[in-house]
C-alpha cells in the first residue's frame, strides 16, 4: 500500500515558522510510527531535509494573491502528493500516539475530512463560536487540518472545486450568508466543497477517532489565546499532558512557537 503523510509548509522570506512546525510534526510522526512516510510540500529551502522522505515543490507555483495568504495553494496537495493514499496534516499538529490503524478504516473511502474537534480534556467540543459561517450557511462541519484522500475521481473533483472556490471567492461570497469582507479560510472552502460533492462522499462521521484536540481559546474556556500561559503542560517523547490530562488525539497546538518546545523535548 503506497501511503504516507503530507504537510504543506509555506513561509515567507526568512521566516521559518511553518517549517519549524512541520519539523516538530514529522518528528512526532516518526517517533510514534517509525515506518511512516512523510513528505513536505513547499517552495522554501528546507534546512533539515533528511527528516522527510520527499521534498516537493508546489506543482503550480505560489498562486497566493497576497503575501501572507498562502492557504489558497492548499488544493495543490492532490497533484503534489507522491502517495496513492494520503493523509494531509496541518503543520501545527503534534501526534502523541500512533494513528497507523486509521489507514485500514480510511482506505475503503476516496476522501474523508475530519468532522470533530476536542478540548484538551479529550471531550468533543460543543462550541460553535468559530463555526458561525458553517452554521449560517448550513454547511458540513468539516475541519481541513486532517484530511485523507486517495487518488480517485472523487478526490480529484473535490480539490478542483476547492481551487475554484479560492480563485472565485468574491462570487461565492456574494451568495453566502457572511460578512461582505469575509476571507476564504481553508475550513470554509472545504465545507463548501464538501457540500457540493456531497457530505456522504467526503466524511465518515461515525469514525470519531479521526478528530483532533484544538487549543483555540474558546474551545477550552481559557482567558487568553496563548494557552501555554494559562495551562500547565508536560511534553516528553510519547507523552503530552495538559493540566495532567494525557493527550490521546492529534494535538492542534495553534500557538506556533510551541513547535520549538516539541523539538527541544525530542532533542533530549
Amino acid at each position: 500500500m503506497n501511503k504516507g503523510f503530507v504537510i504543506i509548509s509555506q513561509d515567507e522570506g526568512a521566516a521559518e515558522t511553518y517549517q519549524k512546525c512541520a519539523e516538530a510534526l514529522t518528528v512526532s510522526i516518526k517517533n510514534t510510527m517509525p515506518d511512516a512516510k512523510v513528505s513536505i510540500i513547499t517552495n522554501n529551502k528546507i534546512k533539515n531535509a533528511k527528516l522527510y522522505d520527499k521534498i516537493i515543490p508546489l506543482p503550480y507555483g505560489d498562486l497566493a494573491p497576497r503575501k501572507y495568504w498562502k492557504l489558497v495553494n492548499d488544493w495543490q496537495v492532490y497533484d503534489a502528493t507522491p502517495y496513492e493514499y494520503t493523509i494531509k496534516l496541518e503543520s501545527d499538529l503534534y501526534l502523541p500516539k500512533s494513528i497507523d490503524h486509521w489507514w485500514d478504516v480510511l482506505a475503503q473511502r476516496d476522501l474523508v475530512i475530519s468532522t470533530a474537534v476536542r478540548d484538551f480534556k479529550q471531550d468533543i467540543s460543543p462550541s460553535r463560536v468559530y463555526r458561525r459561517f458553517i452554521d449560517d450557511n448550513k454547511l458540513p462541519d468539516t475541519y481541513n487540518a486532517i484530511t485523507y484522500f486517495k487518488k480517485s475521481d472523487t478526490a480529484k473533483k473535490f480539490f478542483e472545486i476547492v481551487r475554484n472556490i479560492f480563485e472565485n471567492w468574491p462570487e461565492y461570497r456574494a451568495i453566502l450568508k457572511c460578512n461582505p469582507y469575509e476571507e476564504a479560510t481553508t475550513d470554509f472552502v472545504y465545507a463548501l466543497a464538501a457540500h457540493i460533492v456531497g457530505v456522504e462522499n467526503c466524511t465518515l462521521p461515525n469514525f470519531k477517532e479521526m478528530s483532533m484536540v484544538h487549543m483555540k481559546r474558546l474551545i477550552n474556556n481559557l482567558p487568553t489565546e496563548d494557552w501555554t500561559d494559562a495551562l500547565v503542560y508536560e511534553i516528553l517523547p510519547h507523552t503530552l499532558r495538559i493540566n495532567s490530562c494525557p493527550q490521546q488525539y492529534p494535538f492542534h497546538y495553534h500557538v506556533k512557537s510551541f513547535s520549538n518546545k516539541i523539538l527541544k523535548a525530542y532533542a533530549k
